[in-house]
């Protein structure tokens, strides 16, 4: 029997070469489509899974109740690493790291740069990242010890035995390699070349001891490990006021942990809340995956519909010779499924050739693991779902004609084919138009957030890491680079432009007593606005003529408006304690979410507090050469670290990277999607045309024009678009106001871009349609007549 469904669908695919052709590169493409979306989809969820406890591992996070809402953040107190182990009985043990960073190490002549972590004792013990060499239980117990990776190693050590030797970290310390460890995957959380001791962070900041029983500075990563993943709720609990008992009662502020699977998805806290974040964008594109295979499901059914009369005699033939429904049935849907199984061969084809273009477009480097179960169930639960829904209803529905009336001839193709059709035409142009004003939408709201004002100059703007070295020569550094011709201004502070590395809480005169409002820092010294090119709205920047800028604070204009001052010069503002007088107004700066409003800011003189160094080239044409010159001026009197810089445009734009992405692939799918409708709309409305070519030949004889004809052929078809449009229009809307309101800044779904893609898409249809209409109507009649 199956010799024999091999048999009969080899003879109809090569029976109809273009129906066939229609048939596998539409589910082809579908199916493409669903692989590089499964691929990413995959490798979303696959995020730290290979940690072997990553179901019981957490990080202490807090809730803080302020300005009207609860604010989420990951930072907390350094004393918390210590009182987690003892503050409920499920707790194994904790972790405290410090944020990877780049940092120097050098070996001999080598000096690089390398992403890595200050981490306690127990992190590998905890997080389990597999070892080549060396004991996790005590591989970072010696402050003086690094682990490295893999990779690492080879670079430093070459073909040398990594493990007893010495590293120079930071040009302050020597550490000796201690472990080696397996190159840390791309899908984890932590992405880190080594690991220093946590010991050796307190060796070498004095503040960091200070911290260590400091419940009131939030600027630290705990986390636990717990013996029952079902036990969260439990210590969330119990360390829901461990802030409040330790003084830290200013505001409500409630301890809780969030759990290692959620870090990557579901990691965007509104108001208390978890609302999804990246997990949008993993729906998203399963969604759209789902749309492009019902489209290209949709074509099969529909040609496979369109052309029942012609099977239909071999219907009548097989069931006079005994053959049953159930038979039939599984004859037509066989051939389906093995049509889908061509079709998932090609795709698997066509998947490797485009996925080094694939990869490029979503930063990863994704690929097809055939040695995985679980790819062989998708695979090839996507052919059976794709074979039986795509021959499901042309199986049921040719199945059901009566053997006699198909071998008289009497059978008639009315309603029971063309309305399913219609309805599933109505729904591919209806998922199409969804795509295409999705695409749309997504390009304005990007263009919308680009557009806003910065409130600086990005052009020819780099920072540099600080160090040890350039705070020790900044004076000198910053009046060569001044004098060098190939700068304009120098500054430095502690973060850079394109990012936010400290909030605090700030009072004024009228303040009401209950308001808090977290203010975003910039701790610098002089020519800060000069260098950024922002505008003084009010009063002046600091200024080395005055001695008592020290104790002054500049605020932006965001802060203003919040503190409600209208002669703000010369206020008094409270921070920390201390009384600062208000000299100057900047205007509003984005330095932190270009999808969210200006923060309020102020700034302060703290040359003690500086993590980078921000350099304005002059501006002409001589770039490359004024970065040389630059860089030997950093050389000169930072001469242990390489010459590292970031360009603030450069920066700014990898804020878009996610957004960016989303767009991309929503446009290549959307064209995709429909590609593979007008695949189909091609074939159902060449076959039509062939149906009606004797009609056709009567109404040329009776005088009917070429253009009345087309027009009569294309009518039925673009009353399917239009109605799928106004269909789809309403839920399109709706879909596209949610995913939008998760942006502060966004754009309102313009009415006029939904008429724009209907007419759009009926264009696109009378096209194809049109193009076989006018090849019927200008056959011969005589032809299509002879045997009437």
């Amino acid at each position: 029997m199956l010799k024999n469904f091999l048999k009969i669908t080899l003879r109809n695919l090569f029976k109809n070469k273009l129906y066939s052709a229609i048939n596998i590169m539409g589910l082809s493409i579908g199916i493409v489509c669903s692989i590089l979306i499964w691929l990413w989809v995959s490798d979303e969820l696959s995020f730290d899974k290979f940690i072997p406890k990553y179901k019981n591992l957490h990080q202490v996070w807090v809730h803080a109740t302020f300005d009207n809402k609860i604010n989420t953040w990951q930072s907390i107190p350094l004393p918390t690493y210590e009182a987690m182990k003892t503050a409920h009985s499920s707790v194994v043990n904790s972790v405290v790291t410090g944020w990877g960073g780049d940092r120097l190490l050098t070996v001999d002549d080598t000096r690089l740069l390398k992403r890595g972590y200050y981490a306690s004792e127990e992190f590998l013990e905890m997080f389990e990242y597999p070892l080549l060499s060396g004991d996790p239980a005590i591989v970072l117990d010696d402050p003086h010890s690094i682990v490295i990776s893999e990779s690492l190693a080879q670079t430093l050590f070459k073909n040398e035995d990594p493990l007893g030797q010495v590293i120079r970290f930071e040009d302050q310390v020597n550490l000796n390699v201690t472990g080696i460890l397996k190159d840390v995957p791309a899908n984890s959380s932590f992405e880190f070349e080594f690991l220093v001791p946590w010991k050796q962070r307190e060796m070498l900041s004095e503040w960091v001891v200070r911290n260590k029983t400091n419940w009131g500075n939030y600027s630290f990563q705990v986390f636990v490990e717990l013996n029952d993943e079902k036990a969260q709720g439990a210590v969330d609990e119990a360390i829901a006021t461990m802030l409040a008992d330790n003084g830290e009662d200013d505001m409500p502020r409630t301890l809780f942990l969030h759990p290692l699977g959620k870090w990557r998805l579901h990691s965007n806290f509104i108001n208390g809340e978890i609302k999804e974040g990246r997990n949008d964008h993993v729906k998203l594109f399963s969604v759209i995956a789902i749309f492009i295979l019902i489209i290209a499901c949709i074509n099969f059914m529909n040609l496979a519909t369109a052309r029942s009369e012609r099977r239909a005699r071999e219907v009548g033939i097989r069931k006079s010779l005994g053959s049953t429904r159930k038979y039939l049935i599984l004859q037509f849907i066989g051939e389906s499924l093995i049509i889908s199984l061509i079709s998932f061969v090609l795709a698997v084809l066509l998947a490797e050739l485009v996925l080094p273009a694939y990869n490029n477009l979503v930063d990863k480097s994704l690929f097809i693991n055939y040695k995985s179960l679980e790819f062989w169930q998708i695979g090839l639960g996507i052919v059976f779902i794709t074979g039986v829904l795509s021959g499901s209803y042309p199986a049921f529905y040719l199945s059901s004609f009566r053997p006699v009336e198909t071998l008289k001839g009497t059978i008639k193709i009315g309603k029971g084919a063309t309305s399913p059709r219609k309805v599933l035409v109505v729904m591919q142009f209806g998922f199409s138009i969804l795509l295409l004003v999705s695409t749309v939408v997504i390009f304005r709201q990007i263009e919308l957030v680009k557009d806003r004002d910065l409130g600086y100059d990005q052009s020819n703007l780099i920072s540099v890491d600080y160090s040890d070295e350039l705070a020790e020569n900044y004076d000198v550094l910053k009046n060569q680079l001044l004098q060098s011709g190939a700068v304009d201004a120098v500054t430095r502070s502690n973060s850079r432009i394109t990012s936010i590395n400290s909030n605090n809480f700030l009072s004024w005169p009228g303040k009401p007593k209950n308001l808090k409002v977290i203010f975003t820092t910039i701790s610098t010294e002089y020519d800060y606005t000069k260098t950024m090119g922002i505008d003084v709205l009010h009063g002046r920047d600091f200024s080395k003529e005055f001695v008592t800028d020290t104790s002054a604070i500049v605020i932006n204009k965001a802060a203003l408006d919040l503190m409600g001052l209208e002669d703000p010069i010369g206020t008094t503002l409270d921070l920390w304690g201390d009384k600062r007088q208000l000299i100057g107004v900047v205007d509003n700066v984005i330095m932190g979410s270009p999808y969210k409003e200006v923060k309020p800011m102020f700034m302060i003189v703290n040359p003690d507090w500086i993590n980078a160094i921000t350099v304005r080239l002059k501006n002409n044409n001589n770039l490359n050469e004024n970065l040389k010159t630059v860089e030997a001026i950093f050389d000169r009197y930072n001469p242990a670290y390489p010459f590292d810089y970031q360009f603030a445009d450069v920066e700014f734009q990898r804020k878009f990277d996610t957004i960016n992405m989303t767009q991309r692939l929503a446009t290549i799918f959307s064209l995709l999607a429909i590609f593979i409708t007008g695949l189909g709309l091609f074939g159902l409305a060449s076959f039509t045309a062939e149906q009606r070519t004797k009609e056709i030949g009567i109404r040329k004889v009776l005088g009917a024009s070429i253009t009345g004809l087309i027009a009569l052929m294309s009518k039925d078809f673009s009353k399917l678009v239009l109605i799928g449009f106004v269909l789809s229009a309403p839920i399109t809307w709706y879909l596209l106001d949610q995913y939008l309101d998760r942006y502060p800044i966004r754009v309102d779904v313009q009415w006029w871009i939904f008429p724009v893609i209907g007419v759009i898409a009926l264009i696109f249809s009378l096209l194809i349609v049109g193009n076989q209409a006018l090849r019927v109507a200008r056959s011969n009649p005589a032809t299509s007549l002879r045997d009437e």
